[in-house]
């Protein structure tokens, strides 16, 4: 399924990417619901915060200034970080939801039905999938500012996601005329 981004076409992928593993949680920076409802990040943060009872800390809370930074060495741009004074938002599956509610936009809710679908397509494919799992942890866990890492396991994402899982062969006796 493809989202429109400016006119663009963006892939469910393309959004899997936008999701970030920070204090064991998959979140959403502020900055990138924003780009994708077509608001100014300003704004976003305005409407959360006049309507933070909403936003319980399972479903935000702001970056550390050291997690912050560790993200930006990780995803190596500064351009899309522009001049931001403080940490951004971090927003959970949960918090993603809740954002709908505070944009009240027909895109708002259009795009949330998207991010959400792709948290729990994400989720499905880590419960699945342990190995993925455990390679997730220790990325956490190292909290590398490495690339690589990072694009590898994007890599890995993409290629699940774009595979469907096939069934098992059944193992032992079928029974019939063979016998």
């Amino acid at each position: 399924m493809m989202l429109m981004e400016e006119n663009v076409l963006m892939p469910d992928e393309a959004i899997a990417a936008r999701i970030h593993w920070i204090r064991g949680e998959k979140v959403m920076l502020a900055h990138d619901p924003a780009k994708l409802y077509g608001v100014p990040t300003k704004r976003l943060n305005e409407a959360v915060k006049r309507n933070m009872t909403r936003f319980p800390d399972d479903f935000m809370f702001q970056l550390s200034l050291e997690e912050w930074a560790n993200l930006r060495s990780q995803i190596a741009t500064s351009s899309s970080w522009g001049g931001l004074r403080v940490p951004p938002y971090a927003f959970t599956e949960h918090g993603v939801l809740m954002l709908s509610s505070v944009l009240n936009s027909d895109r708002a809710i259009a795009v949330n039905i998207r991010i959400v679908r792709v948290f729990v397509r994400l989720s499905s494919l880590l419960q699945h999938d342990r190995g993925l799992q455990r390679r997730m942890e220790k990325l956490e866990e190292r909290q590398t500012s490495s690339e690589d890492a990072l694009a590898e396991l994007f890599e890995a994402v993409k290629q699940l996601m774009a595979k469907p899982v096939q069934e098992r062969k059944r193992l032992g006796y079928k029974g019939g005329d063979d016998v």
